[in-house]
């Protein structure tokens, strides 16, 4: 079956790092009937960005296109790409991954029918890792997930029960069309009233929610580095902090109870259950990875109530309902896109 694919990757200010990820990403080898682009959206990057991408044009002209998205933000240039993108499926990685050679066929090879919406693939370690010792690196309490993108399900194909992360995920493109774009609300920003998570689990939970099948694709490998300046606990405490805020931007606003506003019901429970309960876990706690483990959650917490109060002053100043941005939708493609084999 013939397939047209586009890969999608947002950059900013990876220069030094990006020219490998491209280069694995020009030797995919895929099959004879599909048809492959792949557009690098740069996002506003003061670096020689810029000329990085176009030496990728000129070496493999019609394969890659540069965008430049001068909003700052990850959503941003993600919709930027998705706009651009000509494939009927869309393909998903970060700039400072490590790809197989088949990554982009065993991705995309399941959405050529109707059966899936999406899929997300198997996210590891790009080099061997020995976490401090009060982080955990296996079970249900792992951190690999925040620290390096880490998604893996085991070595077995099987229905997501959780949404892909942004470094390794496809959909086709009809997603889009039919429930609108990334969220500009959310995701990696310089705006520090943007929470940094979500932009990508969010899109995947929408789809979920409305019944849509993602499939896990374990044979789609990709390969994450850690950063190292990520390996300390503040980062981890700031990340969840921001992903409690974002928690509650992806929340619906439902209606009142007797009168008073579902938020501030929220806020009263918050402060007075979950709150107090995540602290008590987290005090009475020995084990040390445990003990950071929950204290994460004791600052997703108040990355909750902090947020939760600002939607009630907003919605307060704005007379209603919080507001959010309109999400943005797509027309439908139409007609055959030449995009090279």
């Amino acid at each position: 079956m013939k397939m047209n694919v586009t890969v999608v990757l947002a950059t900013h200010n990876r220069a030094h790092g990006l020219p490998g990820t491209l280069q694995e990403l020009a030797a995919s080898q895929v099959a004879s009937s599909t048809a492959w682009e792949v557009i690098v959206v740069d996002n506003n990057s003061t670096d020689n960005t810029r000329e990085v991408i176009q030496q990728f044009c000129l070496r493999f002209p019609g394969r890659f296109r540069y965008v430049f998205e001068p909003r700052p933000g990850k959503s941003y240039a993600l919709n930027t790409g998705v706009r651009e993108a000509m494939g009927e499926i869309l393909a998903f990685m970060d700039d400072d991954v490590r790809v197989d050679a088949s990554w982009l066929e065993n991705l995309t090879t399941p959405l050529a029918g109707r059966q899936w919406a999406g899929t997300g693939g198997r996210t590891l370690l790009a080099d061997p890792f020995t976490p401090p010792d009060w982080m955990s690196a296996s079970g249900s309490e792992t951190l690999l997930g925040i620290l390096a993108a880490v998604f893996d399900h085991g070595p077995d194909q099987c229905r997501l029960d959780l949404p892909p992360y942004g470094a390794n995920m496809a959909f086709r493109r009809e997603m889009f069309e039919k429930y609108g774009l990334f969220r500009t609300d959310l995701g990696p920003s310089p705006d520090r009233n943007v929470p940094r998570p979500n932009e990508d689990t969010e899109f995947g939970r929408r789809l979920m929610v409305a019944g849509e099948p993602l499939l896990y694709q374990p044979s789609a490998l990709v390969y994450h580095p850690v950063l190292k300046n990520r390996v300390q606990r503040s980062y981890f405490l700031a990340w969840h902090f921001d992903y409690g805020r974002a928690m509650v931007r992806e929340w619906e606003c439902g209606p009142k109870i007797l009168g008073i506003s579902r938020r501030r019901l929220t806020l009263l429970k918050l402060l007075g259950v979950s709150l107090p309960w995540e602290s008590v876990r987290w005090l009475f706690t020995a084990n040390p990875q445990k003990r950071f483990f929950r204290k994460c959650w004791v600052w997703a917490a108040a990355g909750q109530i902090v947020e939760v109060y600002r939607e009630l002053q907003q919605a307060r100043l704005a007379g209603g309902r919080p507001q959010r941005p309109e999400i943005e939708f797509i027309a439908p493609q139409l007609g055959a896109w030449q995009i090279p084999k």
